[in-house]
């Protein structure tokens, strides 16, 4: 499990390798009549946030926050021991400016010095809270019938309104590409020769349009509050799995986002490491192809910025060993032996399919699943003519015990379910078929010794299994 763990904690590592300049940041927050006697600053970093300075009170609540180098574009904010929090902007203009507000209200008493950036940005967000606070007293004074069906959608249209227009009047600001990047596509009706558009067409379209508005080009969006950047992506890869996308649509549709994303080395690398582990850790069997593809497209290739070789090569051979392992692909040959010492070849088992089983008796996991696969085994593998091959993991003297008591006490003797003992093999199996955990269990077609089903418990296996049995009749 090593490299898995290595690959989570890069993820929960921000980057700081490439595009820093030399001219340094001054940012100076004057607040009055503030006592504390230190002030934080700190930054948004997909789905997590960090302090990354702090400055001592001069004594008449100014803090003065200095750098050698310039703080990378996105949204920070200021806070204190007590929680008290307001956010600014850093993007495209020097980072040599003044904040002044006073003790009450931060946000609200807001003023800006040198810089354009943050005064657009105040200017929204007091427009904003004039709207928040009205909608909060309404809340309180009016029907609650009566605001969720007239009031809350005056407010939210307001706010949308006041959105669209300050998006129009600054294109080009860092709020405006923030505010957008979470619009949705406005999916079509038609196609454009104006032929009706299927609901399936329809969702493919919004599926592929989904990120028209991602500035996947500009590192700042990754510094900016979890809804904005990260909560997006991971509701792209939510609704892939939920409308069951197969991985010949989901590898391009990744690929053309990382690819999007290459000049913003920062974002590149975020997603390169986010979704690369995310279909590491997938429970659906057939996206183990994804983290295939994508460890083989990306860290093969020299292609993820700021990760160690060491671990490079460690995803390489974990993608390499899965290939081999993918749903369709032909099952390594193993020949064991029984316990009274009969061999049994994985390619020669009798029967239309195969359960294939790596468990020992002392794994806990183990002892909970396979009685519950055996039963569903036992349904099914008169019907459907299943063999079983069931390896036991943990081959030494006190487990062999342990194991020929299991199986006594839990009757699993169907005669096509064969018990090997896992010490004595033609190949490594461990190795081969990648056993880091127990249990692991595949069903395999006789006829060609391809994998049909991976990942498989009781209840997973039982719906393919009734699926056959719908086709065989």
């Amino acid at each position: 499990m090593k490299k898995h763990l290595l690959l989570i904690l890069l993820l929960t590592l921000p980057m700081f390798a490439f595009g820093a300049k030399k001219d340094g940041y001054k940012i100076t927050f004057k607040v009055d009549g503030n006592s504390d006697t230190m002030m934080y600053m700190g930054y948004y970093h997909a789905q997590n946030r960090y302090i990354c300075d702090s400055a001592v009170n001069n004594g008449k609540g100014k803090f003065v926050f200095e750098g050698k180098e310039d703080l990378h574009p996105g949204l920070y904010y200021f806070t204190n021991n007590r929680d008290r929090f307001v956010e600014f902007v850093v993007y495209r203009e020097p980072h040599r400016f003044t904040l002044s507000t006073d003790n009450e209200n931060w946000m609200l008493r807001m003023t800006v010095k040198d810089s354009r950036e943050n005064e657009q940005f105040f200017n929204f967000k007091r427009a904003e809270e004039v709207y928040y606070q009205e909608m909060d007293e309404a809340s309180h004074t009016v029907d609650s019938l009566v605001f969720r069906n007239e009031y809350l959608p005056r407010y939210r249209h307001t706010l949308d309104s006041l959105r669209v227009s300050f998006v129009r009047k600054n294109p080009d600001c860092m709020l405006s590409r923030m505010m957008l990047s979470t619009k949705d596509p406005d999916v079509p009706e038609t196609h454009p020769d104006g032929t009706p558009m299927t609901k399936s067409e329809r969702r493919d379209w919004y599926m592929e349009h989904f990120f028209d508005n991602m500035p996947f080009d500009d590192d700042f969006i990754i510094r900016t509050p979890k809804p904005v950047f990260y909560d997006r992506v991971m509701e792209f890869v939510g609704n892939m799995e939920k409308i069951q996308m197969t991985p010949e649509l989901i590898c391009p549709l990744l690929d053309s986002i990382i690819d999007r994303s290459e000049s913003a080395r920062e974002v590149y690398r975020w997603l390169i490491l986010n979704l690369t582990n995310h279909y590491l850790q997938s429970r659906i069997m057939v996206y183990d192809e994804v983290y295939v593809h994508l460890v083989l497209r990306y860290f093969a290739t020299g292609k993820v910025p700021g990760v160690e070789p060491s671990l490079i090569d460690e995803q390489v051979e974990q993608a390499t060993k899965w290939e081999r392992l993918l749903v369709g692909k032909v099952a390594p040959e193993l020949i064991l032996f029984d316990t009274l010492r009969y061999a049994h070849s994985l390619h020669h088992m009798p029967g239309r399919y195969t359960l294939l089983l790596f468990w020992s008796p002392t794994c806990g996991h183990c002892r909970d699943i396979i009685p519950a696969v055996y039963k569903v085994y036992e349904q099914y593998a008169d019907s459907l003519n299943i063999s079983a091959f069931a390896i036991l993991t943990e081959p030494d003297d006190g487990t062999i015990v342990k194991w020929k008591k299991f199986l006594a006490d839990h009757h699993m003797t169907h005669s096509r379910w064969v018990n090997l003992n896992g010490g004595e093999a033609n190949v490594d199996w461990r190795q081969v078929y990648d056993i880091q955990t127990t249990p692991q269990i595949y069903l395999i077609d006789n006829k060609d010794h391809k994998f049909l089903a991976k990942k498989l418990n009781a209840s997973i296996l039982e719906n393919i299994l009734k699926v056959l049995m719908n086709k065989k009749e």
